[in-house]
Parts: structure tokens; C-alpha cells; sequence
């Protein structure tokens, strides 16, 4: 009697889904943020570069804010043919200087907009583009612009803390990382391989 009743719940579920399926009929790329105060929006937009990669697509990303230091997600994926442009001046709160800032953010913004206007590219990642629009370095409609204007197969994924409210709205997927538990407040020390 049990087992039947599994069977039809999940006969039930099964129906759902396929019909979710046979519904989502258009084909174009998709813009996806991954934001909020946890760990892992990068990671996450780094797994999908991965996974893209190894279905043969064509990836690209540009790293606001990061530093210089070694990634491990960049070393394994510029090995597959995935261009990284990085800002390399490192965090904000270690430079200190708007001036310089801004413009390093700047520079490394004309990468990005190649790289949206490429019709190769399948997916671009703007890593860390978000801390850019909130603290004044890139102007809002630049970006909104460029992600409106880029080819029509290309995905775009923005990571970062606080992303603009015209971003969460225009994107077609938001993903919001929430904290839980993490072992650095505990005292420990981020890992190589694990944390970077």
C-alpha cells in the first residue's frame, strides 16, 4: 500500500516536471547574479564556467576588486582556453584610493565590454561587478547597457555583495548566498584550494 502510494506521488511529481519542461520553450542566454552576504558566489559562477567549458562553450571573465594572488579556479580554466581579465589592485579597503581604484575598475571595464559585445562567447562571468556600480567606480547604466546590448546567446553572470535592484530585476535568475556558519569566524584560517 505504501509503495503504491510513493508511486503515484511521485507519478504526480514526474507530471509536473515534464510539463515545466515541454513549457519552457525559448531558447536565448540568461543573466544571473549570484549575490548576497555568504561565501560561494564565485565559486558558483566559476562552477558554471566549468561546466560550460566542458560542454564545449566559450567562457570569459573579468575579476573586479580580486588581487593578483594565485586562484585556483583561474588556473584550472585559463588551461581550457577561458580568458580572465583581473583588476589586480586587490581589495578596496587594503588600496584606499578612489582615484586609482576608479580607474584600474575602469580599464578592466573595457575588457568586460569586448567581452559582451563578443558574439564567440557563450558565457561571460563579471566577477565582483557589483561592489563597482555600489561604490561609484562604474556608472549603473553602463553596465545595464552592455548587458542590454549583448549578443543574444551570451549568459552573463554577476557576482557580489548589495547588487543594484535594476540588476536583480533585469536578471532572469537570483541567486542569494545566505550565512550560515563560517569557519573563519571561528579563527580559522582561509585554505588554499579551498578557500581560494
Amino acid at each position: 500500500m505504501a509503495d503504491d502510494r510513493h508511486q503515484q506521488r511521485q507519478q504526480r511529481l514526474k507530471e509536473q516536471v515534464d510539463a515545466r519542461i515541454a513549457a519552457a520553450t525559448e531558447v536565448r542566454g540568461i543573466l544571473m547574479v549570484f549575490t548576497g552576504n555568504g561565501k560561494g558566489k564565485t565559486t558558483a559562477a566559476f562552477g558554471t564556467a566549468l561546466r560550460a567549458t566542458g560542454h564545449g562553450k566559450r567562457a570569459a571573465a573579468v575579476q573586479f576588486i580580486k588581487g593578483d594572488w594565485p586562484n585556483g579556479e583561474r588556473i584550472l580554466l585559463e588551461q581550457h582556453g577561458v580568458e580572465f581579465q583581473v583588476m589586480a589592485t586587490g581589495f578596496t579597503w587594503d588600496t584606499q584610493n578612489r582615484e586609482t581604484d576608479t580607474a584600474a575598475c575602469l580599464a578592466v571595464w573595457q575588457h568586460a565590454k569586448r567581452m559582451l559585445a563578443d558574439t564567440q562567447l557563450d558565457l561571460v562571468v563579471l566577477d565582483e561587478i557589483t561592489y563597482m556600480v555600489s561604490m561609484d567606480y562604474l556608472p549603473l547604466d553602463d553596465l545595464i547597457i552592455a548587458l542590454q546590448q549583448r549578443p543574444a546567446h551570451q549568459s552573463v553572470i554577476i557576482t557580489g555583495r548589495g547588487c543594484h535592484r535594476r540588476l536583480t530585476e533585469m536578471a532572469d535568475t537570483v541567486t542569494e548566498m545566505r550565512p550560515v556558519k563560517h569557519a573563519f569566524d571561528a579563527g580559522i584560517q582561509a585554505q588554499q584550494g579551498i578557500d581560494w
